[in-house]
């Protein structure tokens, strides 16, 4: 029998391996950028068919779906070996084609097991601890980012060497994961409701129907739309600092492994004393207000290293306790058991879907003026925010079942 934090820990390197290849991506696209010579069609591709986007959209799809059927279990055992895969091909590119390649089946596999990884962490928490153990999973996903992020900054010097001995860390660290997650048992919740042959398994129909649609609608506006923020920073943070705010690479990725390193903090002093104990809604408005501050200098002022350094400083803490949290935190709330990773698939598929889109037209936003992309960002971080306190009010603290 795994223990409730080993199950955690396990699972929850699935966000490390998530956010880590995302922001791998971000640290080796303007050396990629000047290595192969490709302009602003293929850095759209890469960014809309990355883990970051589409290809862990359609993975968490069918993902989702299959944990529900088959069991978290039988999921996350076998993905990862997907996920080392992709990475391989992405360590070996000679040619910009082998990049996208290699993503598609990376992001296949991180949308894979992001379901089924959440989905067993509320249901291996203790009563009570809910908050606590989602939490622990996105402390991984930022520490994923922060570690790449210093290696990116100690490599700075080696260029493409650089790039691929940090994409062939989270190879080996995959390998790792995959070998003891093969030692964990499934959900205990999930095989006893499943095992009742009356019950009705997963179906994406019952999802449209009440109480299911209104969680499914809200919750995908309000991850959705920060996620399309979200996203643009995680990937092109350092791309932007350095084409648009003349940052140099090392300077560049210093400033996102700071933003990681104040979202962690937060995440551990802010979110996981309080995410289990009510009144939520505070919490989330001023993360969400705060965030939307954060972009606005960006719109209103000039992308100097003083505002670089501002705008790290206010997204980065409060990234611990705002959209990207509480989703994973509300979704294992909104559905019960047998139909939990499904809705969860469903939901990732259409945000990080929506955010390919964004990413393929976005370089081509960048090249007319970043200020504009700003202020759009702004739209998507104030209607995240509505939908949010809506929602906030809308439901109090659930039990899993």
């Amino acid at each position: 029998m795994s223990s409730p934090w080993r199950t955690t820990l396990l699972a929850g390197s699935a966000s490390y391996l998530d956010a880590g290849s995302i922001v791998a991506g971000a640290v080796a696209l303007p050396l990629w950028t000047e290595h192969f010579g490709f302009g602003t069609t293929l850095v759209g591709l890469i960014g809309a068919f990355s883990s970051n986007a589409i290809s862990a959209g359609v993975g968490a799809l069918a993902g989702g779906w299959l944990c529900d059927k088959l069991g978290r279990r039988r999921v996350y055992q076998w993905d990862l070996l997907l996920y080392a895969f992709g990475l391989l091909c992405i360590i070996f590119a000679t040619e910009p084609w082998m990049l996208v390649f290699g993503y598609v089946f990376t992001g296949l596999a991180v949308g894979i097991d992001v379901p089924a990884s959440w989905t067993l962490i509320a249901e291996a928490a203790p009563k009570g601890q809910h908050g606590r153990h989602g939490a622990t999973a996105q402390i991984m996903w930022l520490t994923g980012p922060l570690v790449v992020l210093l290696m990116g900054l100690a490599l700075a010097d080696a260029g493409l060497r650089g790039v691929r001995l940090i994409f062939a860390h989270l190879l080996v660290l995959s390998l790792a994961v995959w070998f003891f997650r093969r030692t964990l048992v499934e959900s205990p919740l999930w095989e006893r409701q499943a095992s009742h042959a009356h019950i009705t398994l997963a179906s994406f129909k019952q999802l449209l129907k009440r109480p299911f649609l209104a969680p499914l609608v809200m919750l995908t506006a309000m991850y959705g739309l920060w996620n399309l923020h979200a996203g643009t920073s995680g990937f092109y943070l350092p791309y932007i600092l350095r084409t648009i705010g003349s940052q140099t690479q090392a300077a560049s990725v210093a400033l996102n492994a700071f933003l990681f390193v104040l979202g962690g903090l937060s995440v551990y002093f802010v979110f996981m004393p309080r995410a289990d104990r009510g009144r939520r809604t505070p919490l989330f408005a001023t993360a969400a207000t705060m965030q939307i501050a954060a972009v606005v200098l960006l719109a209103l002022l000039e992308l100097t290293t003083g505002i670089a350094i501002l705008y790290v400083l206010i997204s980065g803490l409060c990234g611990g306790f705002g959209q990207q949290q509480f989703f994973q935190l509300w979704s294992a709330e909104a559905f019960p058991t047998l139909l939990r990773a499904t809705a969860l698939g469903l939901m990732f598929a259409v945000v990080r879907i929506a955010l390919g889109g964004w990413s393929l037209i976005l370089p081509h936003f960048l090249e007319a003026g970043f200020h504009g992309v700003a202020w759009t960002l702004i739209a998507f971080l104030t209607a995240s925010a509505l939908v949010g306190l809506a929602y906030a009010r809308r439901v109090a603290s659930s039990t899993i079942t």
